[in-house]
């Protein structure tokens, strides 16, 4: 099997099957939430809308296989709050790899991708969200130097701030 990737930014172009990854890679966690609480993740997830508006801020990055997507971030600069984000971080959101590439380093690669564009953009802050069951973006996190600083609750479950000072 061919494994090369391909590493490119993404575009508005690539809205369906960004959206169609992100959905596939969050949905495996279906089952440790309540009904409730995973369809208020599934609305966002499945949502025009939640893309558009990072595709109107954020830089996306895509890793491609045979031309077909199957891993994507996106990095929105400082000015841009959101929920638990401050005014003066920039911050990566969405980060998905399709369940069949897990463990290849595509993820990884995509938050580089992020902190190097941030890095170029002359970003101080660059942040992030993850749970208590996405064990293994936090370890890529932490092994990439991005430190836990705040705890919230959401959806039921424990959710971290992670920080990198760049």
């Amino acid at each position: 099997m061919n494994t090369k990737y391909t590493f490119r930014k993404g575009n508005i172009a690539d809205l369906e099957q960004i959206k169609s990854i992100t959905w596939m890679a969050y949905s495996q966690f279906k089952n440790i939430f309540s009904e409730e609480n995973f369809q208020g993740w599934n609305e966002i997830l499945n949502k025009d809308e939640t893309y558009l508006n990072l595709f109107e801020t954020a830089v996306c990055f895509v890793c491609e296989k045979e031309n077909k997507i199957i891993g994507s971030a996106f990095l929105v600069p400082h000015g841009n709050p959101f929920k638990w984000f401050e005014a003066d971080w920039s911050y990566i959101r969405l980060v998905a790899v399709h369940t069949e590439y897990e463990g290849n380093g595509i993820g990884k690669k995509l938050t580089q991708m992020c902190i190097d564009k941030a890095k170029e953009m002359d970003e101080k802050i660059i942040a992030l969200h993850t749970s208590e069951f996405q064990n293994a973006a936090r370890h890529i996190y932490e092994s990439m130097g991005f430190e836990k600083q705040k705890e919230f609750e959401l959806y039921e479950k424990k959710y971290w701030i992670y920080l990198l000072n760049l």
